[in-house]
């Protein structure tokens, strides 16, 4: 481990020890940029940031090494964990262990592929009972919107879940259904009353439901079962009933560059709409990928590199506001990897270990800072799901950190990831960029003993 770590004990010289842990490091990300600095925490917060050379004192202090940057630690709002009912997919330990190692320090789950869907208040206490003795980072809930649960949204909200998620077409799961679009917007209607949000699955399901279908081993023919015209009508209707409704609306995994622009409209005209991307979007080509490797396969899916380069651009005049994973594992096999069928296989791609290195490994190849894709990784999601206290490193903020050696590079081997199955489209892939450790309101996350919070909007 890179860290030089050295304890001390009541006192250095005449100095009193004021805080638990001192962070003490010549490439320090706040607020106000990457410098030389030194951090104080005390009780698992923020109590003090200085200029290097201060020499506050701690119980223990963290020496960065020259190579690293000490970084807020993510916050992944988008990632699918499936305990309980479908805990061989991903499970709380193996996946908020998979997230400390890529330096996400907070993740949001999503309501459904665990059973029971997270649609009621009895659901959401099952949820939160499998993950309270499993959680190495601090772990949210998303509550579900579905047809019939009305009545459960407002007692979810007040049991403290971030916002609700609903689909436009079929979930994938049949325990979870989606909402039409006007059921979509009764459902705004009731969030609104409370100031929750409405987090949308955009693709049309008639449109899709026209389209080719999807089989064989070509991606090509993937490609044309999921057009990008079923994410642009479906991100319309969002738009629309989120004017009508003034309901705080957000889009799931934006995948085609052509809904960038009514996108930027929609805010510039004063709709409450926040938009995400994930790395197998910004990262991947559909020219690249193989027959019949179905590793690849999700829904909205991977486009092409002109698509790509468009997604990119929306990041940077601020279209798009965060990236998240929708980290969505499977089983091998439900991936079909034996018969490489497309229209088989389970549509998800499980990043959530490697989203900080894939997306600075591209970034760098544009120009693009280091503070800014921790803005789009940290600090955009943060404010997304309301966590005022995450996100940056800042006084008061929660001391959630994690220590980056930007110019170290690696191979992915997907037996080394902590996922609870080995299967990427990223295996073999070098990416620059290596998550040396996390902490976890200032304590080290030892991979031994489970740290993490389970988290409420209404303590965020």
């Amino acid at each position: 481990m890179s860290i030089n770590e050295a304890v001390e004990r009541g006192t250095t010289g005449s100095t009193e020890v004021e805080f638990d842990l001192v962070i003490r490091g010549e490439r320090v990300l706040t607020t106000s940029g990457i410098a030389a600095r030194e951090i104080g925490v005390r009780d698992g917060k923020i109590a003090a940031i200085e200029e290097l050379g201060k020499n506050l004192q701690g119980a223990r202090t963290i020496d960065v090494s020259e190579d690293e940057v000490l970084l807020p630690g993510l916050v992944d709002t988008h990632v699918h964990v499936n305990e309980p009912g479908r805990t061989e997919w991903e499970g709380f330990e193996s996946a908020t262990k998979a997230a400390a190692a890529g330096g996400v320090t907070t993740i949001v789950d999503m309501p459904l592929n665990s059973i029971p869907p997270t649609v009621n208040l009895e659901a959401l206490n099952i949820k939160r009972e499998a993950a309270s003795t499993k959680a190495y980072v601090n772990v949210g809930f998303w509550g579900g919107a579905i047809p019939g649960n009305k009545e459960d949204l407002k007692d979810l909200h007040e049991a403290g879940v971030f916002g609700f998620k609903c689909f436009l077409l079929h979930s994938g799961v049949d325990e979870f259904p989606s909402l039409s679009v006007d059921e979509m917007e009764e459902d705004m209607e009731v969030l609104k009353s409370f100031d929750s949000l409405m987090i949308v699955h955009a693709e049309d399901s008639d449109i899709i439901d026209h389209a080719p279908e999807a089989s064989g081993g070509k991606y090509s023919g993937f490609l044309d079962s999921r057009p990008r015209d079923a994410e642009n009508t479906a991100i319309a209707q969002v738009i629309e009933r989120a004017r009508k409704t003034g309901v705080r609306a957000h889009v799931l995994h934006l995948s085609s560059s052509d809904a960038l622009e009514m996108i930027r409209e929609a805010k510039a005209e004063g709709v409450k709409l926040t938009v995400e991307t994930c790395p197998h979007y910004l990262t991947l080509l559909a020219e690249d990928i193989p027959d019949g490797a179905t590793a690849f396969k999700c829904c909205p899916p991977i486009r092409e590199s002109s698509n790509r380069e468009l997604l990119w651009q929306g990041l940077q005049d601020g279209v798009i506001d965060c990236i998240v994973s929708d980290h969505s594992p499977s089983t091998i096999d439900l991936k079909d990897v034996e018969n490489g069928d497309f229209g088989v296989a389970w549509g998800g791609v499980a990043s959530l270990q490697l989203g900080l290195p894939l997306i600075w490994t591209e970034a760098k190849k544009r120009g693009i800072a280091l503070e800014q894709v921790i803005e789009w990784m940290s600090a955009k999601p943060s404010a997304l799901a309301g966590l005022a206290n995450k996100g940056a490193i800042k006084l008061g903020n929660d001391a959630d950190f994690a220590l980056f050696a930007p110019e170290a590079t690696f191979e992915v081997d997907v037996k080394k990831l902590h996922h609870k199955n080995p299967i990427s489209p990223y295996q073999g892939k070098t990416l620059a960029g290596v998550v040396r450790s996390a902490l976890v309101a200032g304590a080290d996350v030892d991979f031994k003993i489970p740290k993490g919070k389970l988290i409420r909007r209404d303590e965020a």
